[in-house]
């Protein structure tokens, strides 16, 4: 799996709370995902970010 961040992140951290496996609030103020394929045992906190996100800014393919 991948994760992906869009341009509506409003850098609220909760991805980074609930998955800090997989997403940070990177230097720009808004998440980005810190690895390029999701860890095995973090797809399911992933798609938990993706579907609390308040913006829908997550993917998770």
């Amino acid at each position: 799996m991948k994760a992906t961040v869009s341009e509506d992140c409003i850098g609220c951290g909760l991805c980074e709370s609930t998955c800090p496996e997989v997403f940070a609030i990177g230097d720009s103020g808004i998440a980005e995902p810190i690895v390029d394929e999701v860890p095995a045992d973090a797809e399911d906190t992933a798609q938990e970010a993706a579907d609390n996100c308040p913006v829908s800014a997550i993917t998770v393919e």
